[in-house]
């Protein structure tokens, strides 16, 4: 039972919540936001309850912040609620397989990427994969945003091989799977990958000055011409990711969170101020 239990919150905070932050974080209240909250308050609930007799304590802080701090009628304590019991109606055993089969997927294509060498943050071209028959393939296809997005590729290709010593392609395989990257870098790419890398940065200059997750920020720049292009090359996707109001090549005030970046061998002075 321990082991299912660790499964499960492997799988719910390394995939679930990895893969629906953009949906936690987003500015509008939609229907997509609510159903990813109230999916995760579900998951974490149940969970106390499946945790409750083999570690009381822990349980117990989680239920009276998740659940009596909001529902005075609740009953006073966990083990003092029933023991969840499977909605098997709820279950959708196609979707599991079909999800199951794209992580193991994007868990190869990270092995891939890692045999080149190349970090995740580097946009590539293509990821070649080869899957066992037509159904894993429409289920690829339909889900295969997922995989585009954990390996930061820009498109699928699906083949009837690969080899381990392909020219200009990481391949990575199982028993019964194989997933190449192409690690070819265009010019258009590597500057995307400086742009992710930027965001990644920023992100940790936010977390340095103090910042909560929901303020939003000023960032102010000056240094090397080919990351000015940057910053204005992928303005939006900068402002998207780091809740950044402006991005001015300037020097920074002197309230500003300030440090000198060095990204691919050039220099970039970089401030981030919180705006009101």
């Amino acid at each position: 039972a321990i082991r299912r239990i660790e499964q499960f919150i492997d799988v719910l905070s390394n995939w679930y919540v990895r893969r629906s932050r953009r949906r936690f974080w987003k500015s509008e209240n939609d229907d997509d936001k609510l159903a990813a909250h109230t999916t995760l308050y579900r998951c974490l609930v149940t969970l106390t309850g499946l945790l409750a007799p083999l570690a009381p304590f822990m349980p117990e802080e989680m239920y009276q912040n998740l659940v009596r701090s909001v529902d005075g009628d609740a009953p006073e304590s966990v083990h003092l609620t029933d023991y969840p019991v499977a909605d098997r109606d709820e279950i959708d055993e196609a979707l599991n397989r079909n999800m199951e089969l794209v992580m193991n997927l994007a868990s190869l294509g990270r092995a891939a990427r890692a045999r080149a060498g190349i970090k995740v943050r580097q946009p590539l071209a293509k990821a070649r994969i080869c899957v066992s028959n037509d159904a894993e393939r429409d289920a690829v296809a339909a889900l295969g945003e997922h995989i585009r997005e954990e390996l930061n590729v820009k498109e699928l290709e699906f083949v009837e091989s690969l080899r381990d010593d392909e020219q200009g392609c990481a391949v990575a395989s199982d028993d019964r799977y194989s997933v190449g990257v192409v690690t070819v870098l265009t010019d258009e790419l590597i500057a995307e990958g400086l742009a992710r890398e930027l965001v990644r940065r920023l992100q940790m200059m936010r977390r340095a000055a103090g910042l909560e997750i929901s303020d939003h920020i000023a960032v102010f720049y000056y240094g090397d011409a080919a990351l000015h292009d940057v910053f204005v090359s992928f303005a939006d996707y900068i402002r998207q990711e780091t809740l950044a109001v402006s991005l001015t090549k300037d020097q920074p005030p002197e309230d500003a969170h300030v440090e000198t970046l060095h990204l691919a061998g050039k220099e970039l002075v970089v401030g981030v101020k919180r705006t009101a």
